[in-house]
């Protein structure tokens, strides 16, 4: 298993793994269950490209744990995709829906190509290969894809149509994230920047503030950060600062973010922003503001840059991008930093409300899906702020701890570990 725990960031999640686990006294042998994944699946992808010639490229599918429910958790297309990334996220997305308390276990999967260099129909032939090799071990009640960075409603329709035709008969419970029009859920895309936000909300509430007096900067603004800077916008908060590959913009005043969403589909990105000055990634993650959001890739703030960060709260809209150090310095010094397994945790929660549609075949209105998540992720918040309180313990090591102390009810339920 060496090969799949080595990278920096699965060494970051086990880091949080054993602090809670000692927090709350585990098990031994559930601990010990729960730090490597179940199942690692490593398939060629062979695509016939647009010039005739085949091309072979390398997916993955991580199927960490599945004592909650099935697998489920999203597939990313990108450049750096590799198989350790891949099984931390995916034992992130075990003790993710464990702490929102969902029936469901962690999974995660990829293919390492840079989806700008395929044109849309290799795109396409690319996905429906990648979902013919894992035909076999995903399905709606065995482990449920969805989108991630590098893929879109447009790859899970593409993944619906590809097994759905394999196997006789339509089956749109396979994957999440899909179009509306074909069993999606209303508010999914969405999802992730929403729960940033109401998980935001919630944090700036136990430091007696509110969103509309708050001041924001977002690294990212694709999937996550948009959504999010677009909803913290619409309740008044000043987002001054976002950014994305080409850097940042910043405003002291507050950016106008619809004006601004206009401007980066329009132009390709942000940069240039007249509205705003230029400035870098590191700059932005170093703004004095109430709440600052890293919504791009892991790693982001780490041992070489976290004392420069002067954010009252952080709230984890990426996947691990404060590392394990990093956040223990930042408590220390009074930094709240609110974790990705709960503020990232919307995207899920609402890929589960599009599953139990498509099982039950019964739709929500968009205003459904928002309080039943809004729900969801205030309560989630409820229960980690007050083991945070009671423990003295950061963030972090509390909603792990929470997560890891209902897995190991489960698991001794069910029999697994003792």
């Amino acid at each position: 298993m060496d090969f799949l725990t080595e990278g920096e960031l699965y060494q970051n999640v086990l880091q949080n793994v054993d602090k809670a686990g000692k927090l709350i006294e585990i098990n031994e042998n559930a601990l010990e269950r729960l730090k490597y994944p179940r199942r690692a699946i490593t398939v060629s992808v062979p695509v016939r490209m647009d010039n005739n010639k085949i091309k072979t490229f390398t997916g993955y599918r991580v199927q960490h744990n599945q004592t909650l429910g099935p697998f489920k958790g999203g597939l990313r297309f990108h450049q750096d995709v590799n198989i350790s990334e891949v099984a931390a996220l995916s034992a992130l997305m075990t003790y993710k829906n464990s702490l929102l308390n969902l029936p469901l276990g962690g999974a995660k999967g990829g293919i390492t190509i840079d989806p700008k260099t395929l044109t849309e129909s290799e795109m396409q032939r690319l996905t429906r290969s990648f979902t013919s090799e894992l035909g076999p071990f995903i399905g709606p009640d065995k482990d449920i894809p969805a989108p991630d960075v590098g893929t879109s409603s447009q790859t899970m329709a593409w993944m619906l149509d590809t097994y759905s035709t394999e196997f006789g008969f339509a089956q749109t419970g396979v994957v999440t994230g899909k179009p509306v029009e074909i069993g999606g859920s209303h508010g999914r895309d969405s999802a992730t920047g929403l729960g940033v936000i109401f998980v935001s909300e919630k944090a700036l509430s136990v430091q007696n503030k509110k969103m509309e007096d708050s001041t924001i900067a977002i690294q990212g603004f694709g999937k996550v950060g948009l959504h999010a800077a677009n909803e913290a916008f619409k309740l008044n908060a000043k987002v001054v600062a976002v950014s994305d590959v080409s850097g940042g913009v910043y405003n002291k005043n507050g950016l106008n973010i619809p004006d601004l969403i206009n401007y980066s589909f329009k132009n390709g990105s942000i940069k240039g922003y007249p509205e705003a000055e230029t400035i870098s990634n590191d700059e932005l993650l170093a703004l004095d503001v109430d709440i600052l959001s890293p919504c791009a890739l892991d790693n982001a703030i780490n041992k070489s840059n976290m004392e420069n960060v002067r954010a009252k709260i952080i709230v984890e809209g990426a996947n691990g991008p404060v590392t394990s150090e990093a956040t223990s310095y930042l408590h220390e010094k009074g930094i709240m930093v609110v974790p990705d397994i709960l503020a990232n945790g919307g995207g899920v929660v609402v890929s589960y409300f599009e599953w139990v549609q498509d099982i039950v075949w019964l739709f929500w209105s968009a205003e459904e899906v928002r309080d039943k998540l809004k729900t969801i992720m205030y309560r989630s918040f409820d229960t980690v702020w007050d083991f945070s309180q009671n423990s003295k313990k950061d963030m972090r090591i509390s909603a792990m701890a929470v997560s890891l102390q209902r897995l190991e009810k489960a698991m001794k339920l069910r029999g697994l570990a003792w």
